[in-house]
């Protein structure tokens, strides 16, 4: 988070994490395409040619609060692939807030666990607990007909009983609800730790 006091300013740093193929671009591509212009930038996507997120995308979306203070949430994802655990960490240091997309397809199980557990190390060697961070998680891709269980990928990733959203991100559903409570604990956090 920076604070700018001038301009009256908070900039404030969201990352979509998660295994390889989950959904987390598409969750960016179906946000970025919905909202209105004016309160969003560019939508920055760096892709290799299976349509993977190469690095990052970059989101700015802006609100206001009481108080005329901005605020600029820059949204990010990161590379799922396994190999691209170095930029993970690069995107992720600095985050205000997490959304955590795991693939519901039974398959991608042991991915699901592998990169939650990836996040909580991250996060530990940045000095900063995983219950100290405001975390949503995204059970995507509901509708295919094998589907995991809630209870069963409850068990798996969200042992913190964070708040957690169905969703179908091809299908628009599930996204700004997801988006939605991650921008609300970002910001009680935030209003909590600053006075605006």
């Amino acid at each position: 988070m920076f604070i700018d006091t001038k301009k009256k300013e908070i900039n404030v740093k969201i990352v979509y994490y998660g295994p390889a193929l989950s959904g987390k671009t598409t969750n960016l591509k179906v946000i970025y395409a919905k909202l209105n212009p004016k309160f969003r930038g560019d939508l920055v996507t760096v892709d290799t040619k299976g349509e993977r997120t190469l690095y990052f995308d970059f989101l700015p979306i802006e609100i206001t609060l009481a108080g005329g203070f901005k605020v600029k949430f820059h949204v990010y994802t990161v590379p799922g692939q396994v190999f691209y655990k170095a930029s993970r960490k690069l995107v992720l240091k600095g985050a205000d807030g997490i959304v955590f997309v795991a693939d519901s397809s039974p398959e991608r199980r042991e991915s699901n666990i592998q990169i939650m557990q990836e996040l909580i190390e991250t996060l530990e060697e940045q000095g900063i607990s995983l219950n100290s961070i405001p975390l949503v998680i995204q059970y995507n891709k509901r509708d295919i007909p094998n589907a995991m269980s809630i209870d069963i990928m409850n068990a798996d990733i969200n042992h913190l009983n964070n708040p957690y959203f169905e969703a179908i991100a091809s299908q628009e559903k599930g996204v700004f609800e997801t988006l939605d409570a991650i921008v609300k604990l970002v910001i009680k956090k935030l209003t909590t730790k600053t006075p605006v």
